[in-house]
């Protein structure tokens, strides 16, 4: 079992967040820290990431995450599909407490995970729901809805575009957009941007790729 260093984790954050070009306190980045260790712990029997490492998942989990944050500038309201284990909703929680963040998952074992989280690290900004996302339903649409390796694209967009306020749009968080899931999206939407992610010490593809109507109705 690899061992959770903090201190040496704490250094990779720290130099990750610099190079990101973020604006994140100290207890912003404790919380972060805090919020990895609840990874690790969970995962040993929940099984949330096949990512086992604590350096490993700062890197693939945490900083991939963190990266695609400043896509998230102006929103105010996120829904983060397929949360999983909270990438990226709980870290868009931590890194933007002015945010509100809810998150969706069908699978019982992780939305614990996500409320346990969201009880530890006192985030007043966070909401979890376990159930399917074509069954959700909520009082104030979301700005903004997002995913990390959760579907195709057309599913992910056919599956949650009613939940989607007017003028709103998809951020996707893919390893590549192949050009059969962007042709494949449902009625009129379409990729407007695919934008590539640097993520400090991944040698490894990353793209956002925003969805949005494609036509004025």
């Amino acid at each position: 079992m690899a061992v959770f260093d903090r201190a040496a984790l704490a250094q990779v954050l720290a130099n990750g967040v610099t190079e990101l070009g973020l604006d994140l306190a100290g207890t912003q980045q404790e919380q972060l820290l805090d919020y990895l260790a609840l990874l690790n712990k969970w995962n040993h029997v929940y099984n949330l990431t096949s990512v086992r490492d604590p350096m490993q998942m700062m890197t693939l989990h945490l900083l991939d995450s963190l990266s695609a944050v400043p896509a998230f500038a102006g929103a105010r309201n996120v829904l983060d599909v397929g949360a999983g284990g909270g990438l990226p909703g709980i870290v868009l929680a931590i890194a933007r407490p002015d945010m509100k963040v809810s998150m969706i998952d069908t699978v019982h074992k992780k939305t614990a995970f996500l409320t346990q989280v969201k009880a530890e690290l006192g985030l007043a900004n966070v909401t979890v729901y376990t159930k399917k996302v074509q069954e959700l339903a909520v009082k104030e649409p979301f700005d903004v809805i997002t995913s990390r390796a959760f579907a195709d694209l057309s599913d992910f967009v056919e599956w949650s575009h009613h939940l989607l306020a007017e003028g709103g749009r998809f951020i996707a968080l893919k390893g590549t957009a192949p050009q059969d899931e962007r042709e494949r999206l449902p009625g009129d939407w379409a990729v407007r941007e695919l934008q590539p992610l640097r993520v400090p010490g991944l040698d490894a593809e990353r793209h956002l790729v925003f969805v949005g109507r494609s036509i004025t109705v």
